[in-house]
């Protein structure tokens, strides 16, 4: 049988000399690495000279080079290009192929492609679920006019690679997401005579997100004691959440009054991180431990249980989320931290169920409530209101109790 007598290529039948996404020696490389991978083998498939991914930035403002063969440089050079500009960030912004059979300034961003010599180029958007992520290109270092074969074979490659790149890049956040919050939550809470403290943190739906707790001295000698919850999940929001940690800290630093703090929080939200929104609760509990001052932006209230008296709800005045309205004004509540008391602080993950009302788990968590130890509560608020559950949403408590005064002999 003649060369001209063999039977031509589908697209698909190409593909599958590189379906690579799945290959076992692949499945062991992070995203630069495997993109790598991939491009040297979309480099034989198409015959081309040059292959490179870009990937969105987190602003989606601009395309970063991340992986490339024949061109590494744009790669060692940090090359970035803004959405919609040039060919690569016109192939993102419209979502769509694009052909160039000549490579010239007036259709290139990057100086680099030309100064490589690169005469015609082919891209495709990596897009998932309609979101896109990034755009894949190759080049030849002689005029070629890609046919319409060559870009629908180069778009179900790039479909293959958005597809590994989300799986690699979710997987990433969610290590990373995970690591970070491991090192901003307190590795240790502290001792403090006459008090008992215990916490828990577990991520909703295996996904760690903007939920945290605080305890820490002030300079005064009073306790701050913060919860909070960023919106959002995955490594966005635990890294949101560990800027406004610090930033509550250093806010304390200077301020005792939690309404004071949280209103210097929002004004910082208001100049610096304008699309965040959380809800933060802020207390500080008096050198004899007798009085908390709390102040909450938008969070659900701490539950108290006192010797003789019924659990319940602190009442106090519910102000805005942190990030809504830095002009709105704030305030803080007292309540009495009797000896024998014990009170918890939360996120809304603890109480809120898609099948039952918010009342119903604030009625849930005042049942749970006891003035044991601080420990043994929290290991019953947690056994009560969680049980076997999955939950959907992260769950941060933190529980304090006050040691009991000792009877009087006489």
């Amino acid at each position: 049988m003649s060369l001209e007598d063999a039977p031509v290529e589908s697209p698909e039948q190409r593909l599958h000399r590189i379906e690579v996404v799945t290959d076992a020696d692949l499945a062991h490389l992070d995203v630069e690495d495997l993109l790598t991978a991939l491009l040297e083998r979309v480099r034989l498939l198409l015959d081309v000279d040059t292959a490179a991914v870009l990937l969105l930035d987190p602003s989606g403002s601009q395309l970063v080079a991340t992986a490339a063969r024949g061109i590494e440089e744009e790669v060692q050079q940090g090359v970035r290009i803004p959405l919609g500009k040039g060919f690569a960030g016109r192939i993102a912004a419209e979502k769509q192929p694009v052909v160039l059979d000549e490579v010239n300034t007036g259709n290139v961003q990057n100086p680099l492609l030309l100064r490589r010599g690169i005469r015609s180029l082919l891209g495709v958007p990596l897009l998932n679920e309609g979101r896109v992520l990034g755009v894949l290109h190759v080049g030849t270092l002689h005029p070629r006019r890609f046919t319409e074969e060559d870009t629908h074979l180069l778009q179900l490659v790039g479909d293959r690679v958005a597809l590994a790149t989300q799986a690699r890049l979710s997987h990433t956040d969610r290590t990373a997401a995970a690591a970070l919050q491991r090192s901003l939550l307190p590795a240790a809470l502290p001792s403090v005579p006459g008090l008992e403290f215990a916490a828990r943190y577990v991520p909703g739906d295996g996904s760690v997100g903007g939920d945290w707790y605080d305890v820490f001295a002030l300079p005064s000698g009073r306790l701050c004691l913060v919860m909070g919850d960023v919106a959002g999940s995955g490594l966005t929001a635990a890294v949101t959440m560990g800027r406004l940690r610090t930033v509550v800290r250093a806010c304390a630093l200077e301020l005792d009054d939690p309404a004071l703090i949280l209103a210097k929080v929002d004004e910082h939200i208001r100049h610096f991180e304008s699309t965040t929104l959380a809800t933060v609760l802020c207390a500080t509990l008096e050198l004899d431990h007798q009085t908390l001052l709390i102040s909450t932006a938008g969070h659900p209230p701490p539950a108290v249980a006192r010797p003789g008296a019924d659990a319940a709800l602190l009442e106090v005045h519910h102000d805005l989320p942190l990030g809504v309205d830095p002009h709105w004004p704030r305030h803080s509540t007292a309540a009495s931290l009797t000896p024998g008391s014990s009170i918890c602080f939360y996120t809304d993950g603890l109480v809120e169920r898609r099948s039952a009302s918010l009342d119903d788990g604030f009625d849930r968590l005042c049942e749970a409530m006891t003035t044991d130890n601080a420990e043994r509560l929290c290991a019953v608020i947690m056994a009560q209101l969680v049980g076997r559950d999955l939950v959907h949403d992260d769950i941060a408590i933190l529980t304090v109790s006050r040691e009991a005064v000792p009877p009087t002999n006489g």
